[in-house]
C-alpha cells in the first residue's frame, strides 16, 4: 500500500542553518556563563619574627630627606652638590658619636638609617643610597612608621 505513488522519495538531509544558529546560542551562553580567574594578586603569609631585641644598639647614621630636597646627616643640616660630597658627609658623621663628640674607636661599618618623606623624589632617594655605597657602607635600612589600624 503504497500512498505515494506519484511522488519521489526525498533523501533525509540536516538543515545547516538551523544547526548553526544552535551552536552560536549554546556559545553565547558558554561565553556569557563562564567565569575568569583574575591571578593578578598573589595570596602569601607574611613570616613573624619572635626574636628579642637586641642589647646593645649598633652604631647608627640618621639621614633625612624632605620632600624639598633638604637633607640631614644626624640631625645636621648638609648641602647636597654631589654623591661624593654627601659620602664624605656620611664619613664625617662615622667618626663622631651622637653627641658630636669623636670617636676613640668608630665602627666599619656603621647602619645607616634612610629617613624620606613620602613625597620625596626617588632620586633623592636613590642618592642616598649611592653615597652610603661610594663610603663603604653595606648596612642600610629605611624608617617607616606605623599606620595604627590592625
Amino acid at each position: 500500500m503504497d500512498f505515494r505513488r506519484g511522488k519521489s522519495r526525498e533523501d533525509p538531509e540536516i538543515n545547516l542553518i538551523a544547526f548553526i544558529d544552535v551552536l552560536l546560542v549554546i556559545l553565547i551562553f558558554l561565553m556569557v556563563t563562564t567565569t575568569y580567574s583574575k591571578f593578578t594578586e598573589l595570596q602569601i603569609t607574611l613570616p613573624t619574627a619572635d626574636a628579642e631585641k637586641a642589647l646593645d644598639k649598633p652604631f647608627e647614621i640618621q639621614v633625612t630627606v624632605d620632600a624639598k630636597g633638604n637633607y640631614t646627616v644626624n640631625n645636621v643640616p648638609v648641602s647636597f652638590s654631589t654623591v661624593a660630597g654627601l659620602a664624605d658627609d656620611l664619613k664625617a658623621a662615622a667618626r663622631t658619636g651622637p653627641d658630636g663628640e669623636p670617636l676613640a674607636n668608630p665602627e666599619k661599618s656603621p647602619v645607616v638609617i634612610v629617613n624620606a618623606d613620602q613625597f620625596a623624589m626617588h632620586q633623592m632617594v636613590i642618592n642616598v643610597l649611592e653615597a652610603a655605597r661610594v663610603a663603604g657602607y653595606d648596612k642600610l635600612t629605611f624608617a617607616a612608621q606605623t599606620s595604627g589600624k590592625k
